[in-house]
């Protein structure tokens, strides 16, 4: 850059070439404000449609009939007529569905009085049929009592004062979760799973015990959660040691929130994470509470682990990368999701056949040949073999053209972070 306390050359020559020099410099400034101001633009554009705009990814049908050429992205002439695809579909049946076989039955007979029954020539009619409808009915909770009995026995003859037997024979204490509490499982089982799959929280609970005319207060409830929790420890532990035994493994964390943590507001941010046994054949899910989204959380859980593991692109799973035994594998979802906010971003007077249209594209081809596996029913086996034969041409296909536009793209624009 030239100094502004230069002084300028007599020679009209060198004059020339300082002026020309300036003039680069200051378009090469210009082009950098430019690409600036675009990436800012298209940045605010996005998070105006993420606050304002529709939240569903999914995308048009006709994603599938884009032609793609491979390694190119030529738009089409915009002078030429835009030929609109419609998607042949079914129209599903109306009507009430039946209701299950399996469901208890109760009949209510509506017979007609006796003396309708007599015909006006004097005889009595006869049954040649019946008309049947169907009302799903429910039974309200019914709470009850369960009274152990343990019969005492002694001996009414010698009552055993010289002998090492005791005076009184009865039956052992069953096994209980809480013990000595008024909880039966079955009840423990109903207050945990109306919470936590449910999600009726405690304070709700407490009412619709109190209409069914039992007193169960939520701090009761709050005490049993925490007990259960504590007698199945051990179960929760050699759950882990399975999941770990197996080959393929998928973890994500979200935020959830708490409200009384101990030295903590209750707006922070605390964290569930989910680690779950991917094997069809013996599915294993682990959900694992702790106040931070550090690295060290997964890393803890998944020591001594051998196999595949899936994340989403969060930072905190890049350990995997650096861990010999272990194959770390991102989630086409999330790849997708950079694509489609690209679409989102440039909105409806967008350019069609864009570089975004065509990736979403290549995984609208994707995703159709995982629906063929799902609705032909297909084993794992299958799976494998109708990926290996039209998945993997289209993923190959797909990374050629990524690597042919990553060079003509912005790093910092969406499309170069997506790509």
């Amino acid at each position: 850059m030239i100094s502004a306390s230069s002084i300028l050359p007599d020679d009209p020559n060198e004059l020339k070439g300082i002026i020309l020099q300036l003039q680069q410099e200051v378009a090469e400034i210009k082009t950098r404000y430019e690409e600036e101001v675009r990436i800012l633009y298209e940045q605010i554009k996005l998070l105006r449609q993420q606050l304002f705009g529709r939240k569903s990814e999914k995308s048009p049908n006709n994603y599938l009939n884009i032609h793609i050429k491979p390694l190119f992205d030529i738009p089409e002439p915009e002078d030429e007529a835009e030929e609109i695809i419609v998607p042949a579909h079914t129209r599903k049946k109306g009507g009430r569905k039946p209701l299950p076989d399996d469901l208890p039955k109760v009949e209510v007979v509506h017979d007609i009085p006796e003396e309708e029954k007599i015909c006006s020539c004097g005889c009595i009619k006869k049954r040649i049929g019946e008309e049947v409808s169907e009302q799903l009915d429910i039974v309200p909770a019914r709470i009850q009592v369960i009274r152990h009995i343990r019969p005492k026995y002694a001996c009414s003859n010698c009552q055993c004062d010289n002998t090492e037997d005791s005076p009184v024979s009865i039956a052992p204490v069953e096994p209980q979760i809480i013990p000595k509490s008024i909880a039966s499982p079955g009840l423990l089982a109903h207050i945990l799973v109306s919470k936590f799959v449910d999600h009726l929280p405690f304070y709700r609970q407490e009412k619709l015990f109190r209409r069914i005319g039992v007193d169960i207060c939520r701090a009761t409830m709050c005490r049993w959660a925490i007990q259960v929790a504590t007698a199945c420890q051990t179960l929760l532990n050699l759950m882990q040691d399975e999941l770990l035994t197996g080959f393929y493994i998928k973890a994500d964390e979200t935020t959830l929130q708490v409200l009384q943590e101990p030295g903590r507001s209750p707006t922070t941010k605390f964290y569930m994470w989910v680690f779950r046994r991917g094997d069809p054949k013996k599915t294993i899910l682990i959900f694992k509470y702790d106040e931070t989204r550090s690295a060290d959380v997964p890393r803890k859980f998944l020591l001594g682990f051998k196999g595949y593991v899936q994340t989403d692109g969060y930072a905190g799973y890049d350990f995997l990368d650096t861990w010999a035994d272990v194959r770390h594998m991102g989630c086409m979802a999330h790849a997708r999701r950079k694509f489609a906010d690209i679409i989102k971003a440039q909105g409806k007077k967008r350019k069609k056949n864009g570089s975004a249209d065509v990736a979403i594209a290549y995984f609208s081809r994707l995703y159709a040949i995982e629906k063929e596996a799902k609705e032909k029913n297909y084993s794992p086996e299958q799976i494998y073999k109708l990926r290996q034969e039209k998945s993997k041409p289209i993923l190959e296909e797909f990374h050629a053209w990524l690597l042919k536009r990553a060079p003509h793209v912005l790093p910092k624009s969406l499309l170069g972070k997506a790509i």
